[in-house]
């Protein structure tokens, strides 16, 4: 179903039959991806005194709770809220859900212990292109990426040069494929963070950094219209579902 849409005054012709989901599901299970030292998201019926809420147990209904982290636990989108002392909402942060989006996959650079990717390597991918969003993939880009427990493991991560480069391209949502665009252990700097955000200057409460999502193989560098979908939370992150369009 070929849909066109405005952004930015331009009409572009997108095929919505054809989405390209760069999500992480969550489930009840060590498999789930997973950071942050704590344990794996809980899915488990409700019990009321011998009552246990699952047709498997003879209810009529399955009637879940849900006990997870949205930073730990698989693709999240937060708000600058996550780093401030006043409360930001993401959902009231994020007003609008599709823009104009650029795949660019990078191979962190080794700098001492650590694997960083750099303000050269995104001006180099992005050249001259400014979208709205960013989506950052890394390699190596293998399948146990939805899986992996990353705690204790010192990911790469985002310089702070190159936050603020992408801050200053205008770029409002960044998305990446890591627990997070900082180091994993920092003493709190939140490095990244604070330039993407500028917290020290004029403070970007629409901007949005989506982790943990996962962009698979067949999804080729370039241009694409990003559907930024999000659970409606009252709460600096929130689980999201971000789907990529081709552009026709």
């Amino acid at each position: 179903m070929i849909s066109t849409i405005q952004i930015h005054s331009k009409k572009i012709k997108i095929d919505l039959s054809k989405p390209l989901d760069i999500s992480m599901s969550l489930r009840a299970s060590n498999k789930n991806a997973n950071a942050w030292y704590i344990d794996a998201p809980k899915i488990e019926p409700v019990k009321v005194d011998q009552w246990i809420a699952s047709v498997k147990e003879g209810a009529a209904i399955n009637f879940n709770n849900i006990l997870f982290n949205p930073h730990a636990h698989g693709t999240h989108t937060e708000c600058v809220g996550h780093i401030t002392e006043k409360f930001y909402s993401i959902n009231k942060c994020l007003k609008q859900f599709m823009f104009t989006a650029e795949v660019i996959t990078v191979a962190p650079e080794q700098v001492g212990e650590d694997k960083v990717i750099s303000k050269k390597q995104i001006q180099f991918l992005l050249k001259r292109i400014s979208p709205q969003a960013l989506v950052i993939r890394t390699m190596p880009n293998t399948k146990d990426k939805k899986s992996r427990h990353y705690s204790n493991t010192n990911w790469p991560y985002l310089t702070e040069e190159a936050a603020v480069y992408i801050r200053e391209k205008g770029i409002l949502h960044l998305l990446i494929d890591l627990p997070s665009v900082d180091k994993e252990k920092d003493d709190g700097q939140l490095l990244a963070h604070k330039a993407f955000w500028d917290v020290n200057g004029n403070i970007r409460t629409e901007a949005t950094i989506t982790e943990f999502i996962y962009v698979p193989n067949k999804v080729l560098d370039g241009s694409y219209i990003l559907n930024l979908q999000i659970a409606p939370f009252e709460n600096d992150a929130t689980p999201s579902k971000p789907v990529l369009y081709k552009i026709d």
